[in-house]
């Protein structure tokens, strides 16, 4: 079994090796995941679209988030956990922030927390942090706040917009936090803001040059068909694998070759 990778570990990255993260949301996905080399485990509130089918990641619960996390901790992963805040756990006040994070440590057993956006979280984001709570920021495309931007867009084009992002992103460093994800900005400015931290970039959709990068698991083994971004690549194509094996099956039942003799006990 290897060593338990921790937040200094990630933090100590920066500049000398690429941070590999994936999300995860069971049990049994994670057992998989932890039989690999990967850094981070993001339980992301993406599970509200890939896990429940949502339209969008708005409607998950903590309550939810909480349960996919302690799913995902009761593998008991080598890999850092990191708990997905979602829409209205941290909005409201920094009282609730903390508590809702609290709950990701104490109920969820993940070792840090995500959440979206820049000056507007910083406070919330400082409150946790002081609660010996690690954070990590997200930038960009944040999905939460997609009706704020009229949908899935490209963020950070322009010389405004990249400044802008910048600014955040130096504000949230400057608050604590010990990386960032960027999501769906152009590539130029993925390296200028990886080049300007000291604390590792997270890119999805953000180009090349960031200090690691993250993948919804279900699309980089192409098993979630209703939708692929530019950004992803698949490393598989579950989807038919599963179907196949599933269609083997009701084939085997229906024509009573399963289940035979080798899978059946004696007297």
């Amino acid at each position: 079994m290897r060593k338990s990778v921790t937040v200094q570990d990630v933090i100590n990255k920066k500049g000398k090796e690429k941070i590999t993260m994936v999300t995860s949301y069971d049990f049994t996905m994670t057992r998989i995941i932890d039989t690999t080399d990967i850094d981070i485990i993001l339980v992301g509130d993406s599970a509200g679209v890939v896990m429940a089918g949502g339209k969008n990641t708005l409607s998950i619960t903590m309550d939810q988030m909480v349960y996919h996390t302690m799913c995902v901790t009761n593998a008991e992963p080598s890999a850092l956990v990191v708990g997905d805040m979602p829409f209205m756990s941290y909005q409201v006040s920094t009282e609730q922030a903390v508590r809702n994070a609290g709950r990701f440590l104490q109920e969820g057993h993940a070792q840090a927390v995500k959440l979206e956006g820049g000056k507007r979280v910083i406070e919330q984001v400082k409150a946790i942090i002081a609660s010996d709570i690690p954070v990590m920021g997200h930038l960009g495309l944040t999905p939460q706040s997609i009706h704020a931007f009229g949908g899935y867009k490209v963020q950070g084009r322009g010389k405004d917009a990249a400044t802008a992002l910048l600014e955040d992103a130096l504000r949230l460093q400057d608050a604590g936090i010990f990386s960032l994800v960027l999501e769906c900005v152009p590539a130029d400015v993925g390296k200028i803001v990886t080049e300007k931290l000291d604390i590792p970039t997270i890119g999805i959709g953000a180009g090349p040059f960031c200090d690691g990068q993250v993948l919804v698991l279900q699309d980089l083994l192409g098993m979630f068909k209703e939708f692929k971004p530019k950004f992803v690549k698949q490393y598989a194509e579950l989807f038919g694998v599963i179907k196949e094996a599933l269609e083997t099956y009701c084939k085997e039942v229906r024509e009573g070759t399963f289940p035979d003799l080798s899978h059946s006990f004696e007297e």
